[in-house]
């Protein structure tokens, strides 16, 4: 169970750091709600896998899976650029998810 709530808290990582683009410096209402219930519940959930998982491979997963989900809205959604080194990165980091979750 501790792998499922690392992963959605990675998810919801991905949903705050998505949402700060939106609240344009928390000055929109509901892009703020979001954005800080997004914060509240990765962190959460963060700790509640924390009880299961050793602290460094857990903070590396989570920022990773946040890290990985953003990069790919960007590039999907916002249209940011989807260079062949932007995406070998972006594998390199998912290498390195597999890498810390096949080492536990």
């Amino acid at each position: 169970m501790a792998w499922m709530w690392l992963f959605i808290a990675g998810l919801l990582e991905v949903g705050w750091a998505v949402g700060l683009k939106y609240t344009e410096g928390f000055t929109r209402l509901a892009p703020s709600a979001l954005t800080v219930a997004s914060m509240a519940g990765s962190v959460g959930l963060l700790g509640v896998a924390l009880k299961d998982l050793p602290l460094g491979t857990a903070y590396a997963v989570w920022t990773g899976i946040g890290t990985i989900g953003t990069a790919l809205f960007g590039i999907f959604v916002l249209g940011e650029p989807s260079g062949a080194l932007r995406l070998a990165c972006i594998a390199l980091i998912t290498c390195g998810i597999l890498g810390l979750k096949l080492a536990h």
